[in-house]
């Protein structure tokens, strides 16, 4: 999806991004329309020029401000002296969404009201690094793609499809529709996630900080798997829990790809040995 520089975004459609990663990732994506990127006027290093020679060649202006001025846009956050203000991320209808595939099963996730940025942040950047082909969020109570998400994401927010939809229950039906199996990830789920074998398209199901799974979302998936804990605390935090999954996941996929291309080579090899 591709989206020209403006001078002007309505002040209701205008976001902040801000660090060098986070700034320098959305230029490359060109998912945003740009009104300008500001840099820090005392700052002067290569990182800093990189990125306003990538203003420069997607034609976008460039202003240089003094850290108070970039310390407002940021709203606090730690803008490394770059701040972007641009257009809200883009999301995609579920439709859209369901199309996506970047393996041979499809991977998707679908956050039941992830409501710290961080979080969001975190998981969005391990999904991107596992082939996650898209995130399912909810409108309401929980958090969007912010400038807080998108600098946690390292940027990684700005490349993964992401839908927003009223109802998560809802969702889950319509991915059950598209033979899509649905893994909930609850700490009373009866069976370990390491014994669930995800050679299937399916959508792993996480839930809140704090407070897991909505009863009405829980009862929707297909499975519920845990994570072992052996120490005290009985659960970890969401976007922990997630990437030890997603990694579980894509740890399985690649074996059985390798498993299989080795399978296709022996048997080329025996053949051409007949």
């Amino acid at each position: 999806m591709m989206f020209s520089v403006v001078s002007s975004i309505q002040k209701n459609d205008m976001s902040v991004i801000y660090g060098i990663h986070p700034v320098a990732e959305a230029l490359k994506a060109r998912g945003r329309a740009f009104e300008y990127v500001a840099v820090l006027s005392e700052r002067q290093d290569s990182r800093l020029n990189r990125i306003v020679e990538a203003c420069r060649a997607a034609r976008v202006p460039v202003r240089q401000l003094p850290r108070e001025q970039l310390n407002r846009l940021a709203e606090g956050g730690t803008h490394q002296g770059v701040v972007a203000v641009t257009s809200e991320k883009q999301y995609v209808g579920l439709e859209n969404l369901l199309e996506q595939q970047r393996g041979q099963y499809r991977f998707l996730l679908v956050l039941d009201g992830v409501e710290d940025p961080h979080n969001l942040g975190a998981i969005i950047r391990t999904a991107d690094a596992t082939g996650v082909d898209g995130i399912i969020l909810p409108e309401r109570r929980a958090v969007g793609v912010t400038g807080a998400v998108t600098k946690a994401s390292a940027g990684a927010s700005e490349y993964m499809p992401i839908a927003r939809v009223v109802n998560i229950s809802r969702a889950l039906e319509e991915l059950k529709e598209k033979n899509i199996w649905t893994v909930g990830l609850d700490e009373r789920g009866p069976q370990s996630y390491e014994q669930t074998d995800f050679a299937m398209n399916c959508a792993l199901v996480l839930g809140a900080e704090g407070k897991g799974l909505h009863e009405q979302v829980r009862k929707k998936c297909d499975f519920l798997v845990s994570i072992p804990m052996l120490g005290r605390v009985p659960s970890l935090n969401v976007s922990v829990a997630a990437a030890v999954v997603m990694y579980e996941i894509a740890r399985q996929r690649r074996e059985k790809k390798t498993r299989a291309t080795k399978s296709e080579k022996a048997a080329s090899t025996a053949g051409e040995r007949e």
